[in-house]
């Protein structure tokens, strides 16, 4: 009974079938839809006040009722609650974030790079443009600008989702490196748990296992490059690693208790009530990760 619950937790773990999914296809979002072209640059950089994978916030702008109200007249409880907001002192409003205007000639002249969707730009990108457009920035504007672009929390998220990185005419030009995507993560980590009171780590855990798996590195590499003075984010960063260890340790148990039963996919997968495209998957996976394995093993040793 232990074997069969421990092959139905290896199949049903969503790393095994969609293990880039919520890297790829549903990135942490972050998106404020726009109309002008006036306030892009500033609506597009402000601070983000949501968490990892945008959880629903609670409403704080209604006003809590007396128990009490639920007996008077609706338009008493109303004359009531109208009067109590009446007596508080005006809420102080935020002023407009200034917009760059070299952003917003970015936006102007590279719409698909710098308008409502983000994407990892090609390492030089910043040389490339002064030589371009050497009418359009002066050199001290178009650092502060491209810096305030790059540290946003949008274009964070694209590079934490793992997008390629892009040229100035919207060719992908090469992958954005494990480290880049490794530190986006953590930063986006800092900066929405700061605004929450919800413990983020146990998502940012779960991306970092998909960031492993995606990064072309090995567990071990991962870790070792990845370490940094923080102890806590070391600590995240080997519960990932640990948790993908253990998945591979079922996965190759479930590949041995295949290989040891002599049953076809769908003889097993019947036997085990499980589904005979999952099992498929799980042992194909297993064998390309033990050819990748031996391949590096191969490299490793001196001919």
């Amino acid at each position: 009974m232990a074997l069969i619950q421990a092959i139905r937790r290896v199949l049903l773990h969503p790393h095994l079938s969609k293990k880039t999914a919520s890297m790829t296809t549903q990135p942490l979002p972050d998106e404020t839809p726009f109309t002008a072209v006036e306030p892009v640059a500033a609506a597009l950089h402000a601070s983000d006040a949501s968490t990892l994978d945008a959880p629903a916030q609670a409403d704080q702008s209604a006003e809590a009722i007396d128990p009490r109200d639920a007996r008077e007249p609706r338009r008493q409880r109303t004359q009531g609650n109208r009067d109590r907001q009446q007596q508080q002192p005006a809420r102080a409003k935020t002023p407009p974030r200034p917009v760059n205007p070299a952003l917003e000639r970015l936006f102007e002249l590279y719409p698909k790079l710098f308008g409502a969707h983000f994407v990892p730009l090609k390492l030089g990108v910043f040389q490339e443009l002064l030589a371009r457009h050497p009418d359009d920035f002066k050199k001290d504007d178009l650092k502060l600008a491209m810096g305030q672009h790059a540290r946003s929390t949008r274009y964070l998220e694209s590079v934490a989702a793992g997008q390629a990185r892009h040229d100035l005419d919207g060719n992908v030009v090469e992958a954005v490196a494990p480290e880049h995507v490794h530190h986006a993560l953590l930063e986006i980590f800092r900066r929405r748990q700061a605004r929450t009171p919800e413990d983020l780590r146990p998502r940012l855990r779960v991306r970092l296992m998909e960031a492993i798996e995606t990064s072309g590195l090995s567990r071990e590499a991962y870790a070792d490059l990845m370490r940094v003075q923080d102890e806590a984010t070391n600590a995240l960063l080997d519960e990932a690693v640990a948790e993908l260890g253990l998945e591979a340790a079922k996965r190759e148990a479930l590949v041995r208790t295949f290989e040891a039963s002599g049953k076809t996919v769908a003889e097993f997968s019947d036997m085990y009530g499980l589904n005979a495209a999952e099992v498929t998957s799980v042992v194909e996976r297993v064998g390309r990760e033990k050819a990748a394995a031996a391949a590096l093993a191969s490299h490793d040793i001196p001919a």
